[in-house]
């Protein structure tokens, strides 16, 4: 099967070729093993990524090697230690567009957003004195999300709304799973005072206009966060070009390790910010009753870090680095396209989100009527393909778009084209064998 529709303008070098996505699986073992006695096609990247040799490679070389706590200590496993895992900071940061030391390092990006918001919940409190007055909410205050929002990029919001008396207002979808414009120019306003958004939708593909949304945030004087975790592990993100004033991302989505995530953060902001963990590595000066806290990043990476995950997400960012981001994108520009093709000619799949030809990462989600989207994850499995069921963590979304749930395939670098059609071949039998005929 073929697609007639180009890649996405903003993928414009060359795609990744299936003879160059061959190799590339060569480096990720766990695809070469069988499920219920057929080939894995993993179609569920968007949850969780799978990570190359040369990841797993880091983590254990690390432990074999180099480990110790960072920032403590005077012997030369600890310098070591320290030395990698801010090397490891500064290879992040340089993938992203960002300085050294407006790279956060958290558990997952849901812990990202929430150290934004609770950071401005304890500005709200009065902690971080005059120089955190910028971040502090009330009544008659605003914060803006949209409807398409990920759970851990709306709930989070919803809390320090709570905490705050801030009001919380949100841009709505249209039918084709793109944001009103529109009507966003009259949900921001001179009352809002914070604007999170996402980059990539997880359910419904779309790219949203980032700097429209910063340009109606800058007009009101708004903060921006972009939840970018569906962005920045399939496409080039440029956080200063952006110029967003927070962006969270996951490992996990990108080759890396689980219990790792990002937050940038623009170094004035952070340096402005009170923190929201506290105790040890955090601070300068503590005594019975009082402390002090050290500049960012390190105000807000108190305990005992992630050392072994970062320096195994920096390696899976040599990696995504290595093969070209810009050919990644447009590969999966592809067979995003390709999917979309293929469901769209399958009797009884709706299509979530965008139509053919429309920008969209490489991900496509459907309602197949008459049959849940659990017996069609489960039988989709039987054949040994992998994919999401469920509402992706996004339940406003669904219920905007009429649906309880929706099926999900999600691609990356490492899928193949015989993988998409497999997956759309195997999808037509699901209703015959269901009983259910167009």
């Amino acid at each position: 099967m073929t697609s007639s529709v180009p890649p996405s303008p903003r993928a414009n070098a060359r795609p990744l070729t299936d003879e160059e996505v061959d190799r590339i699986r060569n480096d990720f073992p766990i695809l070469a093993q069988q499920v219920n006695g057929h080939p894995l096609n993993y179609l569920d990247s968007g949850a969780t990524s799978q990570n190359p040799l040369s990841v797993m490679e880091a983590e254990q070389e690390f432990y074999e090697q180099r480990n110790a706590a960072v920032h403590r200590g005077a012997h030369t496993l600890a310098f070591g230690a320290t030395e990698t895992f801010e090397a490891a900071r500064t290879t992040v940061a340089a993938f992203i567009g960002a300085r050294d030391d407006e790279v956060v390092w958290t558990s997952n990006a849901t812990e990202a957003v929430n150290l934004v918001a609770y950071s401005f919940s304890n500005a709200s409190l009065g902690l971080g004195g005059a120089a955190a007055r910028r971040f502090r909410l009330g009544a008659g205050d605003e914060i803006v999300v949209t409807e398409m929002e990920h759970h851990a990029n709306l709930i989070p919001w919803q809390q320090l709304a709570l905490r705050t008396g801030a009001t919380l207002r949100f841009i709505p979808v249209l039918d084709d799973g793109t944001l009103d414009l529109a009507a966003a120019a009259g949900v921001v306003g001179p009352r809002t005072r914070v604007l999170a958004f996402t980059h990539a939708s997880n359910v419904v593909g779309t790219v949203n206009p980032v700097d429209e949304l910063v340009a109606l945030a800058r007009s009101v004087g708004a903060l921006v966060l972009l939840d970018a975790c569906q962005s920045v592990p399939h496409m080039p993100v440029d956080v200063a070009a952006l110029d967003v004033d927070f962006a969270v991302f996951s490992g996990h989505k990108m080759l890396g390790p689980t219990g790792i995530g990002v937050l940038f953060g623009k170094y004035e902001l952070l340096a402005d910010m009170p923190p929201f963990l506290t105790g040890g590595s955090m601070i300068t000066t503590v005594d019975m009753h009082t402390a002090e806290f050290l500049a960012p990043p390190q105000r807000f990476e108190a305990g005992t870090q992630r050392i072994s995950q970062a320096i195994a997400l920096a390696a899976a960012v040599d990696y995504l680095t290595e093969t070209g981001m810009e050919r990644i994108a447009a590969r999966e520009a592809e067979l995003g396209q390709r999917l979309v093709t293929g469901l769209t000619d399958i009797p009884g799949v709706r299509l979530l989100g965008p139509p053919l030809g429309v920008e969209r990462i490489g991900l496509a989600s459907f309602d197949l009527a008459g049959v849940h989207a659990h017996d069609v994850g489960q039988y989709l499995d039987e054949a040994g393909i992998a994919v999401r069921i469920g509402h992706h963590c996004a339940q406003p979304l669904h219920r905007r778009l009429g649906v309880t749930a929706s099926t999900r395939a999600s691609t990356y670098l490492y899928t193949t084209t015989d993988e998409v059609d497999q997956f759309l071949a195997t999808l037509r039998e699901v209703a015959p064998f269901f009983g259910v005929h167009s």
